[in-house]
């Protein structure tokens, strides 16, 4: 969900200076929450901002740059590997230990595409 825009914002701190109505009518017109509201005129008397929050980022990788050359060169060697195989081989080279979902992650972050399931159907041609 993305911030709310400055231009907004500063909207809504002119208009409850203005006091140009209730924090629920400021709110039904310029189409915010009141929680919003709330939260923004706390935000100017507390940090003495009104800019959004810069965003965390989201957590930090397991692997390092060096497991994922490991990986790179795992998926060279064997490119119908699971992600559960690639999770025990890499491991066993001297990685960090993951889990298939990380693994996931990895292979999409090098650019790689990945053998869905170890139980996929050879695709065949059938004759009627």
């Amino acid at each position: 969900m993305e911030a709310y825009s400055l231009d907004l914002r500063e909207r809504v701190v002119r208009a409850c200076n203005a006091r140009l109505g209730t924090r629920e009518q400021i709110a039904q017109v310029l189409g915010v929450s009141i929680s919003f509201i709330t939260k923004l005129l706390r935000r100017r008397r507390d940090a003495g901002t009104i800019a959004p929050k810069p965003r965390a980022g989201g957590v930090a990788c397991s692997l390092d740059d060096a497991d994922l050359r490991r990986v790179r060169k795992l998926v060279e060697e064997q490119p119908d590997a699971t992600l559960a195989e690639l999770c025990q081989r890499l491991h066993a080279r001297g990685g960090a230990t993951v889990r298939p979902w990380t693994m996931c992650r990895a292979l999409q972050r090098l650019g790689l595409v990945r053998k869905k399931s170890p139980f996929t159907r050879r695709s065949a041609i059938r004759l009627a």
